[in-house]
């Protein structure tokens, strides 16, 4: 019997770098795990959309499919708009079997990534004592959602950074470009911004002028198709094809 489809639900932009980021990710995800199914959709401006890939599947034969979002938090897409789809796409295809899986975050792969993109942009191990950190992220209204980055924040100022501070693209504040002043206020040497991202767009973009504009001293890429986060994604979707395991024997 054939696993469950892997289908990975990002949101979307008309930033074409954003979709061509999803997809370098979905393929890395396909070749740590060949025989794997893994399609994309989006929720919005890029093609193709989630029903229609759903469409199609049930067409095809398919049986069973693992709906990951690509999301870090648990905010409006995550709790509203993406099981809001699915529900409309169960009630028209009934014999497909839509499972939705977590979101990504947090987690200590998430850790490992921005780590990898700090190393990139040029910070060694011996810079971390003496760099604040300003952990940047898109923004939500969400409460839960920005309590999940403030907490990621305070956990990555133990492991060496001499201060970290979170900071908001959108919907929340600080700005970056305020984290990093206060940063340089309190005397921090040497500044770095991580970009709590996924896939670049004007969010992410945003950021990094707010970096560059604070005088920044390092500024990081955005997580994109690292290892890590595809290991993350396979991670997810095994959660969820446990429960939807147990779900179909209970």
């Amino acid at each position: 019997m054939a696993p469950p489809v892997l289908l990975v639900i990002a949101h979307g932009s008309r930033d074409p770098r954003h979709a061509a980021t999803v997809h370098a990710l979905t393929q890395r995800v396909r070749a740590e795990r060949p025989g794997l199914r893994v399609e994309t959709a989006f929720l919005e401006f890029n093609a193709p959309s989630v029903p229609r890939v759903l469409e199609r599947l049930a067409a095809e034969g398919a049986d069973e499919v693992v709906a990951l979002p690509l999301l870090l938090t648990r905010a409006f897409h995550a709790k509203t708009d993406i099981p809001s789809v699915l529900r409309e796409a169960r009630a028209r295809l009934p014999r497909l079997h839509i499972r939705q899986a977590d979101v990504l975050g947090p987690s200590p792969l998430l850790d490992a990534t921005l780590g990898r993109r700090l190393r990139e942009a040029g910070v060694r191990p011996a810079d971390i004592p003496r760099t604040g950190l300003v952990l940047a992220s898109a923004g939500s209204s969400d409460p839960e959602a920005i309590a999940v980055i403030a907490e990621i924040a305070r956990e990555l100022r133990h492991t060496g950074w001499c201060a970290v501070r979170p900071a908001f693209a959108s919907a929340s504040l600080p700005r970056t470009e305020d984290a990093v002043r206060a940063l340089r206020a309190e005397g921090v040497e040497r500044v770095a911004v991580a970009p709590y991202v996924i896939a670049p767009g004007r969010l992410p973009d945003r950021i990094a002028a707010g970096a560059e504009a604070a005088g920044a001293d390092v500024l990081a890429d955005v997580l994109g198709p690292a290892p890590e986060l595809a290991r993350l994604l396979l991670d997810r979707y095994d959660e969820a094809r446990v429960m939807v395991g147990a779900s179909l024997s209970a």
